[in-house]
């Protein structure tokens, strides 16, 4: 965050300074709101919340070096009141950044969103840009009204790409958080049926993702999938620049065949006005040289050369956990806990990599699934698919997690039975504690498991008891303790 006195922070906010010297005390790190986790010198964003009343801890933020509080209350420590601390936190940041574009040093701002990958893609994202610059990204997937503000305030003076993924439940959303953030550069990635519960059609969602490329001003730039009819047909709500990728030749970056090795890492070719490079990723999926193009147009919009876009491409080893993340055991079993976050298109994507590493080899391929949240009335319909694809795939063993995700098992039943022979099974457990005991006495390597889910279902514990590790304390993974948004 760029340097700030409190007065100056109480000034932008409507507030008032409490216990300090308004010009004395200066905030100099981010903004944050965990308090077990204090910013050197930032400022401690503390809400009553339903459980915990995040003001009670400002003096231990403080004392481990937090430099004031923003809060509705006085602490005891430097603070600034507000009568709304989450619209203080938004406006904060938007004055911030405001400040931070008029400097000399140019700051490009980056915004993504999908219904799938936009997570994967920003991690990419930010890999390919830091090459280039000092990097700001959103953490994990802190994407709502209160995450990209944070995200926001951590950019500094010497900040060259900010790169914010944003996320919505409804229309205007993306319209607020961009009053918030105004993108440079915008990218959206697809229109899927992820949060179909609650926007209602896939037109819907379409709207809502758009909004992020009506923000645009005429000098910035459109990044848009070209694979995609809603995602292309956003083409038409910009007066900006529009890059596009894909498979089709009529993409400005094109996508070519895609092979997958024995772990399910993907080669390909990305072609960029006659020239072209060879992308082989390190990160697990065949969905990710789709995620590279977008984040190879993305580079390109933003001012990135061709071949170092690529360079970064290939050095990517790492996402934001929970992610298509591989662990092997001592014995060889293989562990890919992709369960931060689940909807259809990501699920497909998930079962065809886990497939495709058991294909050729004595791997037996394991799938343990929970419910896929937020889907509506299509909800069971969307879990039998995903059943019948699991079948078609010919995945050996499926555990289903929860009475959510049912439907999943009951399309493999009566496709195939429980078929429990030792080496193939069908089984349906209520928790994430059982299916780990199941696993612990069922898998062995050279098996390969994948574990995959919304983010409510917390199936990562799975991967804790199979790796043998011990189960850690939960803590907000987004800043309001929710799913991540869509």
């Amino acid at each position: 965050m760029i340097r700030l006195d409190l007065g100056e922070i109480a000034g932008i906010v409507g507030g008032r300074v409490v216990d300090a010297d308004p010009t004395g005390s200066v905030v100099a790190g981010p903004a944050f709101l965990d308090s077990r986790a204090p910013e050197p010198g930032g400022l401690f964003v503390a809400f009553d919340g339903e459980h915990v009343d995040g003001h009670d801890y400002a003096r231990a933020t403080v004392e481990g070096g937090a430099a004031a509080v923003l809060g509705t209350r006085a602490t005891g420590v430097p603070t600034v009141l507000v009568t709304d601390a989450r619209a203080a936190l938004q406006e904060l940041a938007r004055i911030v950044l405001a400040r931070r574009r008029e400097m000399r040093s140019p700051l490009t701002v980056v915004a993504v969103t999908g219904s799938q990958g936009k997570t994967t893609v920003k991690d990419m994202l930010a890999r390919v840009l830091a090459e280039a610059g000092p990097t700001v990204a959103t953490a994990g997937s802190f994407n709502n009204e209160l995450g990209l503000p944070l995200t926001v305030l951590r950019a500094d003076e010497q900040t060259r790409y900010l790169v914010l993924e944003m996320g919505a439940r409804g229309v205007g959303n993306l319209t607020e958080l961009c009053a918030i953030a105004p993108p440079d550069v915008s990218l959206v990635l697809n229109v899927g049926k992820a949060h179909m519960g609650e926007f209602g059609s896939q037109a819907q969602i379409a709207v809502t993702k758009g909004e992020l490329v009506e923000a645009l001003q005429p000098d910035g730039a459109a990044v848009l999938n070209l694979d995609d009819p809603l995602v292309a047909a956003m083409s038409d709500r910009t007066n900006a620049h529009v890059w596009t990728f894909g498979t089709s030749a009529d993409s400005e970056v094109r996508l070519g065949e895609v092979r997958l090795d024995d772990l399910g890492r993907a080669s390909f070719d990305l072609g960029y006005r006659g020239e072209t490079e060879h992308v082989s990723l390190l990160v697990l999926g065949g969905h990710q040289s789709l995620n590279a193009a977008a984040v190879c147009a993305t580079g390109l919009a933003a001012g990135r050369p061709f071949d170092r876009i690529a360079d970064s491409l290939r050095a990517v080893d790492r996402l934001s956990p929970g992610r298509m993340e591989l662990h092997e055991r001592a014995d060889g079993l293989a562990v890919v806990n992709d369960a931060y976050n689940a909807n259809p298109d990501s699920m497909r994507a998930a079962l065809e990599t886990l497939a495709r590493m058991g294909r050729g080899s004595t791997r037996r391929t394991v799938a343990v699934l929970g419910e896929m949240r937020e889907l509506g009335p299509d909800a069971d319909q969307e879990h039998r698919r995903v059943g019948r694809l699991a079948h078609r795939l010919g995945i050996d063993v499926v555990v289903v997690v929860g009475s959510g995700a049912k439907g999943v098992y009951d399309a493999l039943v009566g496709l195939r039975g429980r078929d429990d022979d030792g080496r193939h099974a069908t089984r349906q457990v209520e928790t994430t504690t059982e299916a780990g005991s199941w696993l612990r006495e069922n898998v062995a390597g050279p098996d390969v498991v994948l574990i995959k889910a919304s983010r409510g279902e917390r199936l990562e514990r799975v991967a804790d008891i199979v790796m043998g590790e011990p189960d850690g304390p939960d803590g907000p993974d987004a800043p309001d303790g929710e799913e991540s948004v869509s």
